[in-house]
Parts: structure tokens; sequence; C-alpha cells
């Protein structure tokens, strides 16, 4: 049997360009469609926002707030005497490293008896909790690259939000810490049975994955600056737990691995060892927030290529639409306009009319207001009297954004130019200089689009 290697070639090249690029064409909500995006939004966000050189900066911070951190995690943990506990956690964590803990314990002790002392009281303290909202802070930076956020948290929401977290996750983890103990030691002593101990272990073990679980969807949910569904975050923190769980499993192998046939370099083969553990885990955190960003906002991709590639001509009047649907519900006394009744009811891409809407702002064109602050419902109206505001006033104000005359001798070196340049701009179409924006005609579709 003769195979058809061109045939073949061609239908895959055929499917690789359906899920690169011809995928954000196809309007159906089917789940393989929303996966393809998902996979391919992903993929594109990993790489864009150059995921790795930010892994290897918040190892870096991670490494500059570990005895802080250790600090109040234990200063938490002798207020509800499970000290014991977390020691005997992190020699599980490193065993083979048991005396390298032992000197960061001594260290830790150190460093809270004496920012518990004297003048050190405050200092200590005060430096311990900058530490680590510097971290949180630089975390939340990161996320709010990878969401797209432009404007973070204020310094007074940073202290008060950072603070709130700094003391209830440690008691959380600590709680959970000891419930898993409690639980353990509770149910070998009600079913003392040989043939229960397997499945007591099995089910403490999903038990510990299942918070591992919650608890990178909880990071995903409240670091960044701005609303994530709980479900796309619960998804993502599946696929971090996961692998922050594999990479544990092969760190601590690594460790008993290089302790057992290294006896020369194992002590000093702790610090890369942890080096790249803490960057991977890093790596696995951003990806899971990459996935969480990518399911939550698919669709604003929808003809990706082409907004990309989007002409002049074709900009303007997008972006004249859009203004126009804003005054006439202004006028109208319609309310504010919000992005996605635009897209629901106009068919037009919610990205599309992001950027416009941005691009309006900019100009001052548009003010955006808030229409239903609980659930964080953003809109937009106009920011000068629609009276006054004509398409020539419109483009006037799009045309001013950026810099401009700032080369000193360039009328002197291209009066050519500048004259034509003058005489196009007072030769305008006088019908620009009269036509209002709500005196515009919008025919609403008969059939709300499909998305």
């Amino acid at each position: 049997m003769k195979v058809n290697v061109k045939a073949i070639r061609d239908k895959a090249l055929g499917w690789w360009q359906y899920v690169s690029t011809d995928i954000w064409r196809d309007e159906a909500d089917s789940m393989p469609v929303r996966i393809i995006k998902t996979l391919n939004l992903s993929v594109r966000s990993f790489l864009n926002h150059d995921i790795q050189t930010q892994a290897c900066a918040m190892t870096y911070r991670t490494l500059l707030a570990i005895v802080p951190a250790l600090a109040l995690l234990f200063a938490i943990g002798r207020g509800f005497g499970l000290q014991s506990y977390i020691t005997e956690e992190l020699y599980a964590i490193f065993p083979a490293q048991r005396r390298a803990v032992e000197y960061a314990m001594n260290f830790v002790d150190s460093y809270l008896s004496q920012s518990s002392e004297g003048i050190f009281v405050g200092v200590g303290i005060g430096f311990l909790l900058w530490t680590l909202i510097s971290l949180i802070s630089n975390i939340e930076d990161t996320f709010n690259l990878i969401w797209g956020v432009k404007q973070g948290r204020s310094y007074g929401r940073k202290i008060t939000d950072y603070t709130a977290m700094l003391l209830i996750l440690p008691v959380l983890l600590i709680c959970i810490g000891g419930l898993t103990v409690m639980l353990s030691s509770s149910i070998r002593a009600l079913f003392d049975f040989e043939f229960l101990s397997p499945v007591v272990s099995l089910l403490l073990e999903g038990f510990s994955w299942l918070l591992t679980w919650l608890f990178f969807a909880m990071l995903y949910v409240l670091i960044p600056n701005t609303k994530v569904r709980f479900s796309n975050a619960f998804v993502a923190g599946v696929f971090a737990g996961t692998g922050f769980m594999i990479l544990q499993w092969i760190f601590v192998t690594g460790q008993m691995y290089v302790a057992r046939y290294n006896a020369i370099y194992g002590s000093f083969s702790f610090l890369p060892l942890m080096l790249i553990w803490a960057q991977l885990t890093w790596v696995v955190v951003l990806a899971g927030g990459v996935i969480c960003y990518s399911m939550q906002n698919i669709f604003l991709y929808s003809f990706d290529s082409s907004i990309n590639n989007i002409s002049s001509s074709y900009y303007a009047r997008i972006i004249l639409a859009v203004s126009t649907i804003a005054v006439r519900r202004f006028v109208d006394g319609s309310g504010a306009m919000v992005i996605t009744n635009v897209v629901r009811t106009y068919g037009l891409p919610p990205r599309l009319v992001s950027l416009m809407c941005d691009k309006l702002v900019k100009a001052g064109v548009l003010s955006p207001v808030e229409v239903d602050p609980r659930r964080d419902i953003m809109g937009y109206q106009p920011a000068i009297d629609p009276a006054r505001l004509t398409v020539k006033e419109l483009f006037d104000r799009l045309n001013a954004i950026g810099s401009s005359d700032f080369l000193p001798s360039f009328e002197a070196n291209f009066p050519g130019v500048v004259d034509i340049c003058r005489r196009i701009k007072l030769n305008e179409d006088e019908l620009t200089s009269r036509t209002l924006l709500s005196d515009i005609k919008i025919v609403k579709p008969t059939q709300t689009p499909t998305k």
C-alpha cells in the first residue's frame, strides 16, 4: 500500500494552520475549540511574557525572603504549639540535609531573638513584614503582567491586604498541618485494622493534594488586581499543585541520590538543587497563572491576527463606531456603554473594543465610570459635551495623542512637507467639522450575533 506523503504533509500543515492561527476565526463554542484556544493562548502568553526570566527574578526574591518567612511561620507555630511539627516537615522535605536544616533553624531562632529584644522589636518586625510584603508585591506585579492589568493595588491596599495574607495564610497552613496529623492519629485509633492502613494513607494523601490545589487556586484568585473566576483558578490550581508536588518529590529524591552516590559534593549540591527546584516551581506557578488567564479571556482574542494587522482606514471606522455608540447611549439616557453589551449587540471583537476604549480615554473623548461596583463592571461615557463632539474634533484628539514637534530643525529642513500637511489640514472636508457623533445613524442588528 502506497503512502501519500504529500497528502499527509498537507493535512498536517492545514491542521497546524488551524490550531495556530485560524482557530481564532472559529466562532464555535464547543469544548474542543475552547481547549485548543486555551492551549494556543497559554503558549503564546508564556512566550510573550518571558515566564522563564520572571521565574529567575522570583527565585532571587524568594531567597531574600526565605529567612523572614520561616521566622514568621515559626513565630506563629509556637503560639499553636506546633513548632516540632514544622521542624519535622522541614526534615521530611530535606531528608539528606538535616545539618543544613538545623543550621537554618538556629539562624531563624537568632533572627527571632534579635527582633524581639529592646530597640530591635519594632525595627525587626517592620523589616520582617517589609521583606515579605515586597515579595508579595513582586508576585502581584508578575501576575498583573500576565493578566494585562496596568495598575496594581495602592500602597494602602498593599499594606492592609498583604499583611492580612501574611497573618492568615501561615495560620491556615499550620492548622491544616495540625488537622492532618489529628485526622491521621484519630482514624488509626478508631480503626485499628491493618487492612485499612493503605486506605487511610490514600485518603490522607488525597486530602493533602486537595488542600494543595485549593492553596494555589486561592493564590490565583487573590493575588492579581482583577476579578478572577474561581472555576478557572481551580483548574489552574490543579495544574500548579500537581506540578509542585511532582517537583517536590523529584527534589527529595534528588537529595537522596546525591547523598548516596556523591559523598564529597552532597552537602555542597544542596544550594544549586534548591535554586533549580525554586526556579522550576515558579515556572509551574506562573504557567498556572497563564492557564487561568487564558481560560477566562479566550473570547477576547477572536480575529486576533486580523486585529494585529488592522489597516488605518478600518481602524478609523471602528473607533468612530465605538465613539458613536457611547455618545448615542449618553444622549438617549441609556447609561454608560459597557464593552460586553457592545460585543453582544453588534458582534464586535471584545479585545478590539477594549483597545478602542483605552485609546479614546487617552484622547479625552471618553471617561471610565463604575456601572456595578459589586460585580466590578466598568462603563464608558463622553468626557466632553456631546454638543461639541464632532467627527473632526474626535480625530483631532486622536491624532494629538503622543509626542509631536520635538525636532527643533524639522520645519527648517522640510518646509515643503510642513506646508503640504498644513494645507491638507485646512482643506479638510467641511462635513466633518459640522457632523456631531450623536447625529450619526446606527442600525442595531435584528438578530443578536453569535460570539
